[in-house]
């Protein structure tokens, strides 16, 4: 292990930890000789104090060049997925198709009314008698955790809804399941409170299985953030449009040339988003 400390987007200093890169490129599918290339590259390169941020630009850049699209918009997904902000409701619709490839419908921004109060929710799904209502907390800097105040409040939500009948599906439901969604991480404190109220966290590696990671990769919901070949105002374009996925760039064809892409550059989107799916 080198003897070199990196410093987290908390803030907290750990060693780097070689072992640990190559995972992470192995898991978005990079062959074991390009993830060590990359490997190779970084060492040559790390000094006292790099960041992980600039460690993953770095070792982004690399990939690039020696990995299948696909394999590089895996090894972004999180940081495509911070991307989808600011204002939180790309996430939503995100978390919406991700039920929606499980075999859920799906709806978001939904008005539903508690035993005391309504309340907003942003992302309602069912499927034959489950009805799951979800609260989405997205951040959109690394280093924000979900805390206990949000466990407390969730909690506090799931007491006013649960007792009510809600009509989704042409039929009449009880709530099932109160989830929430962070891109992010929990704190320590609110995953002990959640595992002992029986709430449903689901973070960026939280539960060790079945987490948000899992959940997009199982699913292949790669978001328009994490392709290359799209500007930053190309990509903000197609989410205002309400595209957020790369199978949905891949369906659009032509039409491309309406979310201000270039005639000249639909080509080589569509190729990227065509990879990205398959």
């Amino acid at each position: 292990m080198s003897p070199l400390s990196i410093v987290k987007s908390t803030g907290e200093r750990e060693r780097f930890d070689p072992a640990k890169l190559v995972e992470s490129l192995r898991k978005s599918g990079a062959t074991q000789d390009q993830a060590e290339k990359v490997l190779r590259h970084i060492e040559g390169e790390l000094v006292e104090g790099m960041t992980t941020n600039e460690i993953y630009r770095h070792a982004f850049e690399i990939l690039r060049k020696v990995a299948h699209p696909a394999a590089v918009a895996r090894y972004s997904m999180k940081r495509a997925i911070t991307e989808l902000g600011p204002t939180g409701f790309p996430f939503e619709k995100f978390i919406a198709e991700i039920f929606k490839s499980e075999g859920y419908e799906a709806l978001t921004d939904q008005i539903v009314q508690g035993s005391c109060v309504e309340h907003e929710i942003d992302v309602v799904a069912w499927k034959g008698d489950e009805l799951v209502m979800v609260e989405a907390k997205f951040h959109n800097e690394y280093g924000i955790k979900s805390d206990l105040k949000v466990a407390l409040y969730i909690k506090a939500r799931w007491d006013d809804l649960k007792e009510n009948v809600y009509a989704y599906g042409g039929k009449k439901r009880k709530v099932t399941s109160f989830q929430l969604f962070t891109n992010t991480k929990f704190t320590d404190a609110a995953i002990r409170y959640a595992e002992c109220k029986g709430l449903t966290l689901i973070g960026w590696n939280y539960p060790r299985r079945g987490n948000l990671e899992d959940l997009v990769s199982e699913a292949g919901l790669h978001p328009v953030t994490a392709m290359t070949t799209l500007g930053q105002a190309e990509k903000k374009s197609l989410l205002d449009g309400g595209i957020v996925l790369c199978k949905q760039v891949a369906a659009q064809g032509q039409n491309l040339l309406s979310y201000g892409i270039s005639k000249s550059k639909v080509a080589s989107v569509l190729e990227e988003a065509q990879h990205i799916c398959g």
